[in-house]
C-alpha cells in the first residue's frame, strides 16, 4: 500500500480555497505544504528534477557568489487561471521527479530535510534550477561511455564472415588461419564427425567448403592452375596463317618405321638404336615441294603403348606402316585404335614390297577387319606400296600426306605467345635438362620464359632436328630447349608466359596442387584395415636415358602382378647412375637398373665397395626379364610332402645306452634310418624329428618294410607311449618363377 499524504495549508482563506481545488486535481499523490505562523522561513535554494533531500538550508552554485533567499519576483499574474494552471505545472514537474524516491524515503523513514513546495513559493515564481555540478557531468559522461564500450564489445564479439578462398586440397592448419579459427576448433568439429584428422592432414576442396560454410563463412574455390592454362590456351581467331601438318608415323615393331622416315629426310637413325628397336619418340621436319612437313617417329614395342598414344594425341595425320610380308600385329592394331579415338585421319604405307613374299593384298584384305578401306575397293583410306630399299612409291606418300592435311586445312597464330607439347625429355651433361618439345600455336623465341609441368624456365637456347642453333621456332616445328630447371615429363604442355614472376607462380601452384592432392583425408574400411599386408616387395631403382623410357619401364613394371610379391619402384629418374643411387640401394636393399645409361665413375666405385650390382640394359625387354627373374627369386619354393611309411608302437623297451626304444611294427610303406618322422598320439602330431636308428633282432639296419617289427629311436625323444604312431615322411621343394 502506498502510503497517503495529506495537505495541510496555513495562509490566508482565499489562497487557501484555490489550493485546495489545485489539490483536489492532484489525485492521491499530493505534497505536504507547510507554512509556519509567527515564524519566517528562509527556505531558500532551487530543487533539482530526481533529487529528493536538501543540502543545506541556503542555496548556491559552486564557485559563484552567494545569491540572495528569494529570487526576484516575476510580474504578477492577473488572471486565477493562469495561475492554477501553473501551480499546477510546478506541482505536476516535481511530483513525476520525485515519485519514485519520494516513496524509498518514505518507507526507509528518512527524517532528512526535505525542500518543501509552499503555496507562496509556487506562486511566486521563486524556485530556479539549480546547475549541474561538474561532477555529475562528469559521472553522466563514464556511464555513457561505459555503456558505449559494452555495445562495441558486443559488436566485436558477433562473428565476422569472411570469404575463405579454397583450393584443390588444403590442410587443416591453413583452412583454420584462412578462417581465423584455433585450429583445435575444426579438428573437434571434424572428430564429432567421427573423421579423425591431425593439424597437417590435407582435406580435400569438398570437405574444407563444408567446413568453412558450418564456421560461418563465404566459401570461394579456387582458380585452379590447368584452368588458369586453359584460359592461356584458348584459340586465337586473329591472324591465322596455314602451317605445316604433324604426322605421326606408327605401327608394329620392326616394321620399317624409322626407315621410311630416313629415306625421306636421307639420315640413319636406325643404325643409332640397340638391335634396331626405336626406343624413343624422334621429331623431324623435311621439305618437300615447298610444302614442310613434321614427322613424329614412335617406337613399336608393347611396352611404349603410352608414346604412341602421347604420338596420335598431338598429330594432324597417322602414317600406319605395315610390312607386305608379315601382316596386321597388335601393335597396328593398337595404333590403329589410337588413331581413331584421336579422330585423326590415317594413311597407310604398306612397306617392303620389294620382297619376294610381299602380299600388299592381303594385308587390304585385312585392314577391312578394322574398318580401313582403300580406294580401290571403294572407301576413302590412303594406301600407298612402299619400300625404302628401291624407294618406291615415296614421293606418292609425301603426296598423299599433303593432300590429307590441305583437307584438313590446318591454320594457326603465328604471332600470339608460343604453346606446345613435350615430347621428350632428358638430362644431358654439359648442358643440363633439355625438354624436346613440338611448337602447336605462336612462335617460340629465345628469351621467353615458360612452364612446362611443374617445371619452369626461360629459354636460352633453341635448336632444330638438325643440330643447328636458331632464334626462333614457329608452329608445327620441333625443336629442343634448354634453360628448364629439371626434367619435365614427356607429354606436359609448354606455355610460354609474359613475366618469370608468372611462370614461377604458376609452377610452384601446380606442383602444391600435385602435391595435395596426394594423400588427401581417406576414410578406412573393413577391408583396407584387414587386408594381408605380408606380400614381399622387390624394391627397383631405375636410371634411364630420357623421360619417355624411364615411364615406359614403370607402366612395363607395373604390369607384373604376383599374389606374393610385387614390384615396388622407390626411385626412376633420368642421367647417368651416381653415388646417391648407390646408397640408396643399399639402404633399400634395391636392384639398380641401368638403361642406356653408364655409371659415374665414383658411383662405379662406391658400387663395388659395397658389392652392389649395377645391371645395365639397352633393350626394355631385357629388363622386364630380368625384373621377372628378380622377383621369381622372392617367391617361397614350392614344398610337396610324401608320407613314406606308418609303425604302430607295441612295446616300449628301456636299452643300456640307448635310452628308450620303441617296439614298433610297420603298419604301411617302408621307413629308412634317415627319414623325417612325426610321433602322432591320438589324432595329434607331438613331435618331429628324424629316425637315430632302426634295431631289427638286435641289428642295426637301414630300412624296415611293411608287416616287420623293429626297434625304433628318435633323436632328442624317449617319451614314447603305447599306441603311438610314427609316421615317416620325405620334402621335396621346387622353385617357382613368376
Amino acid at each position: 500500500m502506498e502510503k497517503k499524504t495529506k495537505l495541510t495549508i496555513s495562509g490566508s482563506a482565499k489562497k487557501s480555497i484555490r489550493n485546495i481545488e489545485i489539490a483536489k486535481t492532484q489525485g492521491k499523490n499530493s505534497r505536504v505544504i507547510e507554512k509556519q505562523g509567527g515564524k519566517f522561513t528562509n527556505r531558500g535554494g532551487s530543487f533539482r528534477p530526481g533529487v529528493g533531500k536538501s543540502k543545506s538550508t541556503t542555496s548556491f552554485n559552486r564557485g559563484a557568489p552567494l545569491k540572495p533567499f528569494f529570487a526576484p519576483k516575476s510580474p504578477p499574474i492577473t488572471s486565477d487561471f493562469e495561475r492554477r494552471k501553473l501551480a499546477e505545472q510546478r506541482a505536476t514537474k516535481r511530483l513525476k521527479g520525485d515519485s519514485e524516491k519520494d516513496k524509498k524515503t518514505l518507507k526507509a523513514g528518512t527524517k532528512k530535510r526535505e525542500l518543501k513546495l509552499t503555496v507562496s513559493r509556487a506562486l511566486s515564481d521563486e524556485i530556479e534550477a539549480r546547475e549541474r555540478s561538474l561532477a555529475s557531468v562528469k559521472r553522466a559522461r563514464q556511464k555513457e561511455m561505459k555503456n558505449t564500450s559494452k555495445e562495441e564489445a558486443q559488436e566485436n564479439s558477433k562473428s565476422v564472415k569472411r570469404d575463405i578462398n579454397i583450393p584443390e586440397a588444403i590442410t587443416v592448419r591453413e583452412l583454420a588461419n584462412r578462417m581465423a579459427e584455433q585450429s583445435s576448433n575444426v579438428i573437434k568439429y571434424l572428430f564429432g564427425m567421427g573423421v579423425t584428422v591431425t593439424i597437417n592432414q590435407s582435406l580435400a576442396a569438398d570437405t574444407a567448403e563444408f567446413l568453412v560454410k558450418e564456421f560461418g563463412h563465404n566459401p570461394i574455390r579456387e582458380e585452379k592452375a590447368e584452368e588458369i592454362i586453359q584460359k592461356i590456351k584458348a584459340t586465337r581467331v586473329e591472324n591465322l596463317k596455314n602451317r605445316p601438318p604433324i604426322v605421326t608415323v606408327m605401327g608394329h615393331v620392326d616394321h620399317g618405321k624409322t626407315s621410311v622416315l630416313d629415306v625421306l629426310r636421307s639420315a640413319n637413325v636406325v643404325s643409332g638404336e640397340f638391335g634396331g628397336i626405336t626406343q624413343h619418340i624422334g621429331a623431324y621436319q623435311i621439305e618437300s615441294q615447298n610444302n614442310k612437313l613434321t614427322f613424329i617417329d614412335t617406337p613399336g614395342h608393347a611396352a611404349f603403348t603410352e608414346m604412341r598414344a602421347r604420338g596420335s594425341k598431338l598429330t594432324d595425320v597417322v602414317v600406319l606402316v605395315v610390312a607386305a610380308d608379315d601382316g596386321v600385329k597388335p601393335q597396328t592394331v593398337e595404333s590403329i585404335k589410337h588413331a581413331k579415338a584421336a579422330n585423326v585421319p590415317i594413311v597407310v604405307a604398306i612397306n617392303k614390297c620389294d620382297l619376294p613374299e610381299a602380299d600388299p593384298q592381303k594385308i587390304k584384305n585385312q585392314l577391312l577387319e578394322h574398318e580401313l578401306i582403300a580406294e580401290d575397293l571403294s572407301g576413302d583410306t590412303l594406301m600407298v606400296e612402299v619400300s625404302t630399299k628401291t624407294k618406291q612409291n615415296l614421293d606418292k606418300l609425301v603426296e598423299s600426306i599433303i593432300l590429307q592435311a590441305e583437307i584438313l586445312d590446318l591454320k594457326t597464330d603465328y604471332e600470339s605467345k608460343a604453346t606446345g607439347i613435350v615430347l621428350e625429355s632428358k638430362i644431358d651433361v654439359g648442358r643440363g635438362p633439355v625438354a624436346n618439345i613440338i611448337v602447336t600455336t605462336g612462335t617460340l623465341k629465345k628469351g621467353d620464359f615458360f612452364v612446362s609441368g611443374l617445371k619452369w624456365g626461360k629459354v636460352r637456347a633453341i635448336i632444330n632436328d638438325k643440330g643447328q642453333n636458331i632464334s626462333e621456332a614457329p608452329p608445327s616445328t620441333p625443336v629442343e630447349v634448354l634453360g628448364i630447371n629439371g626434367a619435365a615429363k614427356a607429354g606436359d604442355d609448354f606455355i610460354v608466359l609474359d613475366t618469370e614472376k608468372e611462370a614461377k607462380t604458376l609452377s610452384e601452384n601446380r606442383a602444391q596442387e600435385s602435391k595435395d592432392g596426394k594423400n588427401l583425408l581417406t576414410f578406412a574400411t573393413q577391408d583396407s584395415a584387414f587386408s594381408d599386408k605380408s606380400s614381399e616387395e622387390l624394391n627397383l631403382i631405375i636410371k634411364s636415358d630420357v623421360q619417355g623410357s624411364s615411364e615406359a619401364i614403370k607402366n612395363a613394371i607395373a604390369q607384373i602382378k604376383h599374389e606374393e610379391v610385387k614390384p615396388k619402384i622407390i626411385l626412376a629418374d633420368i642421367g647417368m647412375v651416381t653415388e646417391t643411387d648407390v646408397t640408396l640401394a643399399k639402404a633399400s636393399n634395391a636392384v639398380l637398373i641401368a638403361f642406356n645409361v653408364k655409371p659415374s665413375k665414383e658411383a662405379k666405385k662406391l658400387a663395388e665397395n659395397e658389392k652392389i650390382k649395377i645391371s645395365s640394359y639397352n633393350i626394355i625387354y631385357e629388363v622386364l626379364d630380368y625384373v621377372k627373374q628378380k622377383m621369381s627369386g622372392l617367391l617361397s619354393p614350392d614344398v610337396q610332402e610324401t608320407i613314406t611309411g606308418t609303425a604302430q608302437i607295441l612295446e616300449i623297451f628301456k636299452v643300456s645306452g640307448a635310452g628308450k626304444v620303441a617296439g614298433s611294427k610297420i603298419t604301411e610303406g617302408e621307413i629308412n634310418s634317415n627319414s623325417d618322422v612325426r610321433i602322432i598320439r591320438d589324432g595329434a602330431i607331438i613331435y618331429t624329428g628324424k629316425v637315430s636308428t632302426i634295431f631289427r633282432e638286435k641289428n642295426q639296419v637301414k630300412q624296415v618294410s611293411d608287416g616287420q617289427e623293429c626297434g625304433i629311436t628318435v633323436k632328442d625323444y624317449m617319451d614314447f607311449q603305447k599306441n603311438d604312431t610314427i609316421e615317416a615322411f620325405s620334402v621335396t621343394s621346387t622353385e617357382r618363377s613368376i
